[in-house]
């Protein structure tokens, strides 16, 4: 009888390391792994070679970025998704295109299970786990640092006993992409202490930054950022490009605390320099060509689209619901953003689009104006009216 095959998504860390050699251990199974690029920088071709130097019966590599940018980043631009705020939800998005990926792999390697390195306590187990399961509902999942209570301490005496390649020591646990990088760990956990310069690796200190400020025009079309200082470049490059220019200036860094799928609170540390800039200048171009209706209830689905890619729900039908809204108001927001960058700040300069609702005639001050003042006496007495009636009635109760 052949023996059972599992999947194993693998990122080459001390987790995923030791699932290798636990998985035939304790669950009986042959792994293969699935290993997704969605703009780390990493060496993926030593990544896979690792998996095979301990014994995985095959390796394989998925490039994902132009998917990832086009199929998640674009929806999360548009959706102007800050989860609470202030997380450009970078990681989130991109566990369900790895669970995709690992089922696919799944189903042409005709295996039984699919695994994953996440523990109990994180966001992750619940993205993949969800995605997995809708997608491919008779994929056994196997969660070995969770079912097992594995800990890292357990994991480095573990990976030293079987010979499992350890990579440098670093007081972080590191996860990136083009979208963001996130860093955990260490001092980090005490909340109250600054974050270290080292933990950083995009960005450097706001106060090394340059002492000039540096301004640059994104254009947009359709939501979409299509250029960068009048140079169309795909969104993948204006990402990657952004990132490196967003970061000299010190402009990217997110310190907050965050509230965790599980129940927990958590203290949050990331790196998103290109992110920051882009959803800014997003969020003013897109308010621009907005009358103030849409700009007053579009916030509200744009939070619920986070909070559906932040809990793990981007399978939810809800999510495709939203973006039929987010997809329609987004089809005038064409045009240009001028930002300056200095020392840690992103700010909006000026902006232009050919659909833009504002007239300066209409908003002058000075004689070529076209605006009615007259009109506005009869507007302020019927619009305070019910106010101005209960103001009545209740000085005379």
């Amino acid at each position: 009888m052949d023996s059972k095959l599992c999947v194993l998504l693998y990122s080459g860390g001390l987790d995923t390391s030791c699932m290798i050699k636990f998985i035939p251990e304790k669950y009986g199974y042959e792994v293969c792994t699935a290993t997704v690029d969605v703009g780390q920088k990493k060496d993926f071709e030593g990544i896979r070679q690792k998996a095979l130097d301990l014994g995985v019966k095959e390796a394989h590599l998925i490039d994902a970025k132009e998917e990832f940018v086009a199929n998640y980043v674009a929806k999360a631009i548009k959706a102007n998704a800050l989860y609470e705020g202030e997380y450009p939800v970078s990681s989130a998005l991109s566990r369900p295109l790895m669970a995709k990926w690992g089922v696919e792999v799944a189903k042409k390697a005709g295996a039984d299970a699919i695994a994953h390195g996440c523990s109990g306590k994180g966001n992750d187990q619940v993205r993949f786990e969800v995605t997995i399961s809708c997608l491919s509902p008779d994929l056994k999942i196997i969660a070995p640092v969770r079912e097992l209570g594995l800990t890292r301490d357990v994991e480095m005496e573990y990976a030293k006993k079987h010979g499992i390649p350890l990579a440098s020591k670093s007081k972080y646990s590191i996860d990136e992409n083009l979208w963001g990088r996130s860093i955990e760990c260490g001092v980090l956990e005490c909340m109250d202490k600054e974050p270290p310069t080292d933990a950083f690796a995009w960005i450097v200190p706001p106060e090394e930054a340059p002492d000039e400020p540096e301004r640059i025009t994104l254009e947009f079309g359709g939501g979409i950022p299509v250029a960068l200082d009048g140079k169309k470049m795909s969104l993948l490059e204006l990402i990657v490009k952004l990132n490196d220019i967003a970061g000299k200036h010190g402009i990217g860094i997110i310190d907050h605390m965050e509230d965790r799928v599980v129940g927990l609170k958590s203290r949050e540390v990331y790196e998103c320099p290109a992110a920051t800039v882009i959803l800014r200048a997003h969020k003013d171009l897109e308010k621009l060509v907005s009358t103030r209706h849409e700009n007053a209830f579009k916030p509200i689905v744009d939070q619920k689209w986070t909070e559906l890619v932040y809990t793990g729900l981007w399978v939810d039908p809800l999510r495709e619901d939203l973006e039929k809204f987010i997809d329609s108001v987004n089809d005038k927001v064409s045009g240009t953003v001028n930002v300056k960058l200095y020392k840690g700040s992103a700010t909006v300069i000026g902006r232009d689009s050919p659909n833009a609702l504002y007239d300066v005639k209409l908003a002058t001050y000075e004689k070529a104006q076209t605006f009615d003042q007259s009109a506005s006496e009869g507007f302020i007495k019927l619009w305070g009216l019910q106010s101005k009636v209960a103001g009545r009635v209740k000085r005379e109760g």
